[in-house]
């Protein structure tokens, strides 16, 4: 196996380096580099590790043809091209947690100064003044606090918020009745907060749909003299509608660790005595910079080593404790995939919905990488390069329905998984098991009963169930040089419809295949391969 290299390309904590090299993977450092010097090298490495300054472009990865895993060490993906990378099957994963604790705190920081003017009563102090009486701030105690996201790092301020004695009301639309109760916060609509929020503060990723979320039709709905923080995203904010709030003293003050443009060097609302501006130190603590290091060179080295995803942006989670385990229930579900793909593209050319059943020990598990897997082999005959993260997002993009069925109910097997493809023309299935724990077996083709192994190099005959059929297709194959390896048969009924599946150990050429194929009471033949 060829050992995984990975770029490290904006600065890491050292002991983050020494995690990639300690667990076998060569990690080389080049922080700093212009676009054109990255596009140049990348292609030489499987994992891509960042932070905010490096921008993973859909041009960079473009050049990325070995790439498989980009790790941020931190939150925010805003300088990913989450797109490019799901559509070229590179994971996209972050450390969501590792500077929650280290943004609330600095979200709760800026509520206190801007609550007791803290930052104008030090330069004023600092220049020689004695300004008791101009520094009039107001208690936070009874004070309500309006939570936009209530995550990770929502909560945490929630927490904090609650053991100063203030009242929280939250607004998020994951946001559960039961989480709400347990965290001892009001869950409330958008409007509502609007209303009744003495502090607002933000903890929701920049979307489409949080895009200006607080903007002049906002800022009219909310209190008079409310205060306004944001610790999250440039961009939730419409700048410009806050400074009009502000001059107009509807709002009595801000606090912003973030901005639509940063680096923020110049912009209007520096110029309010009441907002208070930091240059995005949110996660910037010596703890939360070593955390978020630590944690995304494990999840990379996990992902690398054992195929593990964790805290990954556009695929299923697997956890490094299920990987070994999943790993054969996801070869399964790849080639019975794979199976059903070649056979509906071969007689039909593509795809309208895929079922996926699954029974016995399979449904105990995480089935979602399982059918992305699924998904991943059925797609391969139809476009290069796919794989468990772009299938599902392929799948999408092309109509295909995708329905999941897990059945608690006892199996004939311990574990099994069936496919039903459906096409213009029909429904046809295929269901495998585990031969011996670990070994993807064949076991129904369209209802039909088959024991059989995957080969490399398969041949898949249905033919009418007739007397001298086997021998006049084994004498094809043998005059033709090509050896069965194995042969598998199965039929509906006496007489009804058969399956002839047999292994070989070569591809079979095409005038074999023709003349399988004019064989009397052949219906199809096509090539397989796993």
């Amino acid at each position: 196996m060829t050992t995984p290299r990975v770029l490290i390309a904006d600065k890491l904590s050292p002991a983050a380096v020494e995690i990639f090299r300690s667990r076998g993977i060569e990690a080389d450092v080049k922080t700093g580099l212009a676009p054109a010097e990255l596009r140049a090298i990348i292609g030489g490495y499987d994992g891509l590790a960042v932070r905010s300054a490096t921008k993973v472009t859909a041009e960079l990865l473009a050049e990325a043809k070995r790439l498989r895993v980009v790790g941020r060490a931190g939150i925010g993906v805003d300088n990913i091209d989450v797109k490019a990378a799901t559509a070229r099957g590179v994971v996209v994963m972050n450390t969501p947690h590792g500077n929650a604790i280290t943004t609330a705190e600095h979200a709760i920081a800026l509520m206190f100064a801007l609550a007791r003017q803290i930052p104008e009563a030090s330069a004023s102090t600092k220049a020689g003044k004695w300004e008791k009486n101009r520094f009039m701030g107001t208690e936070l105690f009874g004070k309500t606090l309006g939570v936009i996201g209530c995550g990770n790092i929502g909560s945490i301020v929630a927490d904090r918020a609650i053991g100063l004695k203030m009242k929280v009301i939250a607004y998020d639309p994951f946001l559960s009745d039961a989480r709400a109760l347990e965290l001892g916060v009001e869950k409330v609509d958008l409007p509502e907060l609007f209303a009744r929020a003495d502090i607002i503060t933000l903890h929701t990723p920049l979307t489409e749909a949080t895009r200006n979320l607080i903007d002049a039709r906002a800022i009219a709905r909310m209190k008079k003299g409310v205060r306004i923080i944001n610790c999250a995203r440039g961009g939730l904010i419409v700048e410009e509608d806050l400074a009009a709030a502000l001059r107009s003293g509807h709002v009595a003050g801000a606090a912003l660790d973030v901005f639509e443009t940063e680096p923020a060097t110049d912009n209007p609302l520096f110029s309010f005595e009441n907002v208070v501006c930091t240059p995005h130190l949110g996660a910037s603590t010596t703890e939360a910079q070593e955390n978020v290091a630590l944690q995304i060179a494990e999840q990379m080295s996990d992902f690398l080593l054992t195929g593990a995803v964790a805290n990954a942006i556009n695929m299923p989670s697997v956890s490094a404790e299920e990987a070994p385990r999943l790993a054969p229930y996801m070869a399964l579900c790849r080639n019975l995939g794979a199976f059903a793909g070649q056979l509906s593209v071969a007689r039909d050319g593509g795809f309208r919905k895929v079922t996926i059943e699954y029974e016995g020990q399979a449904a105990a598990l995480n089935h979602k990488p399982l059918t992305a897997a699924a998904l991943s082999g059925l797609l391969g005959p139809l476009m290069e390069g796919v794989n468990m993260v772009n299938a599902p997002v392929a799948a999408r993009e092309r109509g295909i329905e995708v329905a999941e069925t897990v059945h608690d109910r006892p199996s004939e097997y311990q574990t099994l998984v069936r496919i039903s493809v459906t096409t213009d023309r029909d429904t046809r299935g295929v269901a495998g098991t585990l031969f011996a724990g670990h070994r993807p077996r064949i076991v129904e083709i369209k209802g039909i009963p088959v024991e059989a192994d995957f080969a490399h190099h398969m041949l898949y005959v249905t033919n009418k169930d007739q007397p001298g059929f086997i021998g006049r297709f084994g004498a094809v194959l043998a005059e033709a040089g090509i050896n069965i390896a194995t042969l598998h048969l199965g039929r509906a009924e006496k007489g009804g419809d058969a399956i002839c599946l047999v292994s070989v150990d070569e591809p079979v050429p095409e005038s074999v295949l023709a003349a399988v194929r004019a064989l009397p009471l052949v219906v199809q033949a096509t090539p397989l391969g796993f």
